[in-house]
């Protein structure tokens, strides 16, 4: 079995050389398409295309564009594939996109006032809607669809002051209850009956059955650097969390439960990330140096250590994690298969010597046959 180390899981590959529509702020991936939204306020929608040549590679090509309404940055795009929708967070309003199409969902109404956002993990883990169908080509894979009518999804809205908790169906948003918080969330994560919450200073995590709020651990453990630390949560399984703290000289990274207790081990990074990404079992972290760190969440140990690529100037790398999974073409396979001659046979030669093989196999039992008879007729002699 060859060493984990010698396997690396990962490599970088170009998908989309270049974006005019403005500086990209946000983006996913979904089977054969990538949606991308921009500082602008401009949603793009690419779909792998195949390439006529069969020497080459197939590859990504605009499909639509479309501007928000409110014309300002798109800060988020959650795809729920689920229910075919996608959520969209832009000027402090979410609103709600079919999906693969990207048009917004008639008669209904942005959410207002949003801080953070957080659908249930638990939800998105769900099978495609037999709705939301792909191009299959020769790169790309159908989603997983099963379910006749598909089940709402789970999401938490955190506002100024109330933590607002809705169903959405493909039919419609329903509001259902909220709880009070505190303002200031910058991120927040969702499992089951377990919100995580990040302000600038502090991680907590609220039951929501019971509406009981507890804190965890400080985002960065140096007295006044909060605000100047970016926050990071993850949902590693059920009811599972990574926190990230700044310790002044590294970052620690904590596995939580959503009673908060600890679990597993602890992760440590030379620096804060940019951007943490789960891939079960691998955990993929951005560094400020442009260096990707691939560990495993089971060791904690690194699996692998990409170097930094060339962003181009002025580039902000980021990376996104698409829970679905995606096309991403390759010639990683191609590279490895080398042509092979084979002598082919006409179809009469074929079918005669077929038959004379039937002849002689015949034949053969046919005197196999008459030696048995003759071996019964000898008689027994004892000496």
């Amino acid at each position: 079995m060859a060493n984990p180390l010698e396997v690396p899981p990962y490599l970088l590959q170009p998908l989309i050389t270049s974006i005019t529509a403005g500086t990209v702020t946000c983006a996913q991936a979904l089977g054969s398409e990538i949606y991308v939204g921009c500082s602008t306020g401009k949603l793009l929608r690419y779909a792998l295309h195949p390439d006529a040549d069969p020497t080459k590679l197939d590859a990504y090509a605009l499909l639509s564009q479309q501007s928000h309404p409110s014309g300002k940055q798109i800060d988020e795009l959650i795809l729920v594939p689920c229910i075919a929708r996608a959520l969209i967070l832009c000027d402090r309003q979410i609103h709600i996109y079919t999906l693969p199409s990207l048009d917004l969902v008639p008669n209904t109404k942005p959410v207002r006032n949003v801080e953070a956002v957080a659908v249930d993990h638990n939800h998105l883990q769900r099978p495609a809607a037999t709705s939301l169908t792909t191009r299959v080509t020769s790169t790309s894979t159908s989603l997983p669809a099963e379910r006749g009518k598909n089940d709402a999804i789970d999401l938490c809205v955190i506002k100024r002051s109330t933590i607002a908790m809705y169903s959405l169906s493909e039919e419609k948003l329903t509001y259902t209850r909220e709880i009070p918080f505190r303002s200031g969330a910058l991120r927040a994560q969702r499992s089951g009956s377990h919100l995580c919450i990040a302000t600038a200073e502090i991680y907590s995590v609220i039951d929501l059955a019971t509406a009981q709020m507890f804190e965890l651990l400080p985002v960065t453990q140096v007295e006044g650097t909060a605000g100047t630390i970016k926050p990071h949560i993850l949902v590693i399984s059920p009811s599972e969390f990574l926190l990230l703290s700044w310790t002044g000289g590294s970052t620690l990274g904590l596995f939580i439960t959503g009673e908060g207790d600890p679990v597993r081990g602890t992760l440590e990074w030379p620096a804060h990330p940019v951007s943490v990404c789960l891939d079960f079992p691998y955990l993929t972290t951005l560094l400020p140096n442009g260096t990707i760190e691939v560990h495993s969440v089971e060791t904690q140990t690194i699996i692998q250590v990409i170097p930094a690529p060339d962003f181009g100037e002025g580039g902000r790398p980021g990376l996104v994690s698409c829970r679905a999974g995606y096309a991403a073409p390759s010639s990683e396979r191609g590279d490895k298969m080398k042509k092979v001659k084979v002598e082919l046979v006409r179809s009469g030669k074929v079918g005669l010597m077929m038959d004379i093989e039937k002849v002689h196999e015949g034949q053969n039992k046919k005197m196999e046959k008459e030696e048995k008879e003759k071996d019964a007729d000898v008689p027994s002699v004892s000496i």
